[in-house]
Formats: structure tokens, sequence, C-alpha cells
């Protein structure tokens, strides 16, 4: 989380009804984020400075497998677009034994609700991880995932910004796990929207995986 002060409170307080287990990452937020997030009920581990969520997500990963009864990693935005329910079926299939990885799609539940530049850029990265790793994914950049424990603890995220999603998707292809889609529904509020889609924003995912 990056100054998500706001709505991380009520994120944590719906995750804990299904998940005992939360730890929010920190990102060096400066608007009491990391106060909200304890009180709400959190595991907050955090960095001094803003790092990138890409250096979060692996901060996260790392402090997670310190558990040694853990079995599986959820990543989930500290925005509030995502649904407990979408992540309880993701970890139910990584449980019964179906898969090792369980990306989130919002598109194979239907057309997204997503504007022009969102979706130029998920189109443009989705093609990209297909020309550079060959697995055939419809949403290549979306923050609900399931890993087993096993493969979460082989991820090793160097690109500490927008690009960790395409090295993530890279380091899959490689592991070779078995490894399934899930339809997810993100909400789009004017607040996420403000945090996650601005043009600015778009043009740097971009920049990113031109540059990989």
């Amino acid at each position: 989380m990056f100054n998500e002060a706001t709505v991380v409170g009520t994120v944590i307080e719906g995750l804990l009804k299904e998940f005992p287990h939360v730890v929010c990452v920190d990102d060096g937020s400066s608007d009491g984020s990391a106060r909200v997030a304890r009180a709400a009920g959190a595991v907050v581990v955090e960095h001094p400075v803003n790092l990138g969520q890409g250096a979060a997500l692996q901060t996260g990963i790392e402090y997670a497998l310190q558990d040694p009864d853990i079995d599986a990693v959820i990543t989930f935005d500290a925005d509030g677009q995502h649904q407990v329910n979408d992540a309880k079926a993701m970890l139910a299939r990584i449980r019964s034994g179906e898969a090792d990885v369980v990306l989130g799609s919002r598109f194979l539940a239907g057309a997204a609700e997503v504007s022009w530049l969102k979706r130029l850029v998920l189109r443009t990265a989705a093609l990209q991880s297909r020309l550079a790793t060959g697995l055939q994914l419809t949403d290549a950049h979306n923050g609900l995932r399931a890993f087993s424990a096993q493969v979460a603890a082989r991820i090793q995220l160097r690109q500490d910004r927008m690009a960790h999603a395409s090295e993530l998707i890279q380091q899959l292809a490689e592991l070779k796990p078995r490894l399934v889609e899930h339809p997810v529904r993100i909400i789009y509020t004017d607040y996420s929207k403000a945090k996650g889609q601005s043009l600015l924003n778009g043009v740097n995912i971009l920049a990113d995986l031109f540059y990989r």
C-alpha cells in the first residue's frame, strides 16, 4: 500500500472475514496508512521509502513465507478494487490440487469496465507476455494472484515498479507450474481510478514493457 489510509482499513476488515493472516507492505506512505492497517488487524511491514509495487510484493511474499505452515500466498490490491470472494475461489483451486498458480483475469467473465487507456495497456501487456513467454494469458497485469507456497518461494522480483508484472510472468514461464486464469471482477471507483488509471501511469506501464 502507498497512501491508502482512506480505504485500506475497510479492505483489511473484508479480507479478515475469510483470511486470518493479512500482511500489508507499507511502501513509504506519508498518510498514516500503516497505523490504519494495524488498527484494522493486519500485520504491517514497512519500507522506509517508496520503492514501488514490485518491491512491495517481493517483501510481502518473503515475509509470508517465514510462516512454516503456509500453503499459499495471495496478492491483493490495497485500494478496494479486488473482491474477497474471487480470492477465496482462487485459493480453493490451489488447495484442490488443480493448479500451482491462479491468475485473476478481468476479461474471462466478459467485457471489463475499463477506460480506453487501461484497455490499451492491458491488451498490449497481454500481447507482450504471449510473445515473450508463450503463455496465452488474457490479463497479464492483474494484481489478484494466488500461488502455492512452493512456487511463491521461487519468485524473485527485481523490477521494483510497473515492469514487475511482466517480469513475474516471465519467471512463471520459466518455472512451468500448473497455471490457470480465473475470472474476477474489478470494482473501479473514482478513488481507484485516480490512484491507478491516470494517463501518466498508463504511459509508464507501456514504457516499462517496451524497455524490457
